[in-house]
Formats: C-alpha cells, sequence, structure tokens
C-alpha cells in the first residue's frame, strides 16, 4: 500500500486573487504554489494546507480534494480493483505530478497523485 504524503482540502472559487486575499492577509497563509487556475496556501511551517480553484486546467471534473500518495500507479490500480468510478484518467501533467481522479460513493472527486522522482516534491 502506497502511504500518503498530504492531504489538502480544494475550495471552489470565482476569482482566485481576490479569494487568496483573505488566506493570505486574514489568515496569515502562505501561497506555496500559483498556477494561475489554482493556488495552494500553507501555514508558515508548511503542515497545513488549503488549495483554491477556479477551474481545472486539464479535467472535465473539479476535484475537492488531493491526496498525494508515494505511489500513484498503484492507489490507481487499488481504486480500480475496488471497483471506483475513475472521473479523469492516470495522466502525466505538464506541471509534473502523476494523477488520476475517483469519484466516492458519496459524490467527492478526489484528486490523487505523486510527484516524480526527482522533482522538488518527489
Amino acid at each position: 500500500m502506497s502511504a500518503v504524503r498530504r492531504v489538502v482540502p480544494i475550495v471552489g472559487v470565482s476569482d482566485l486573487a481576490t479569494s487568496a486575499a483573505a488566506y493570505r492577509d486574514v489568515l496569515g497563509l502562505v501561497e506555496v504554489m500559483n498556477h494561475g487556475w489554482i493556488a495552494t496556501f500553507a501555514d508558515p511551517d508548511g503542515r497545513h494546507q488549503v488549495s483554491l480553484l477556479t477551474r481545472d486546467a486539464t479535467a472535465a471534473v473539479d476535484p475537492q480534494l488531493s491526496v498525494e500518495v508515494d505511489d500513484v500507479d498503484a492507489a490507481h490500480h487499488r481504486a480500480l480493483a475496488a471497483g471506483l468510478e475513475i472521473v479523469h484518467p492516470l495522466t502525466d501533467e505538464t506541471w509534473g505530478v502523476r494523477r488520476f481522479f475517483f469519484r466516492d460513493a458519496g459524490g467527492t472527486v478526489v484528486n490523487v497523485l505523486s510527484h516524480p522522482p526527482g522533482t522538488l516534491d518527489g
């Protein structure tokens, strides 16, 4: 079984810059990643994170939760074996992650990802 490295809730927003101001200026979170359509904020220690998402860049559905694992291929295999609905196929994205999405029984879309070995987070 692959190990979970982090779990990050994803909040849907209509205006990334305006929403980001509240997380930064009111809560004191630090922007640790921004692709223009998704930004991630963390506490100063980097232990707690939240992402703000306008619209996913490559998927037809937007996730509500990201789970980073050390072996996304193994997680994908287990998701298929469990009969979960895969709503975004296992994909190597241009920004350096390998990921897939599944929809859980309650309807939540979960982004499962890994950073390849040798990358900043891999």
